[in-house]
């Protein structure tokens, strides 16, 4: 038996540019908000879909946005509900 393919999740790169239009920021504010030394362009690659981030990544995300982890990654949760479910500043 062979391993199925991992699926990526197709909801997320529209979560992630969820959290940081919520939050009124740019890509380089959100570069500094994750505090990571990566440049704005690899938070353009998330959102966009062409690079996934790392569960440290990921969890600092939900941290900022005040949301939890399992919605972040659910593609059972659209971006509309999860725009919804976003905490209100």
């Amino acid at each position: 038996m062979g391993q199925r393919p991992r699926q990526k999740p197709k909801y997320l790169p529209a979560k992630l540019l969820a959290i940081r239009r919520h939050l009124g920021i740019s890509q380089s504010q959100m570069v500094r908000l994750l505090d990571f030394q990566v440049s704005a362009h690899r938070i353009s690659e998330y959102e966009h879909g062409t690079r996934e981030p790392n569960l440290i990544v990921l969890l600092r995300y939900s941290l900022i946005a005040g949301v939890n982890m399992q919605t972040l990654v659910n593609d059972r949760v659209s971006p509309k509900r999860f725009r919804d479910a976003l905490p209100r500043l």
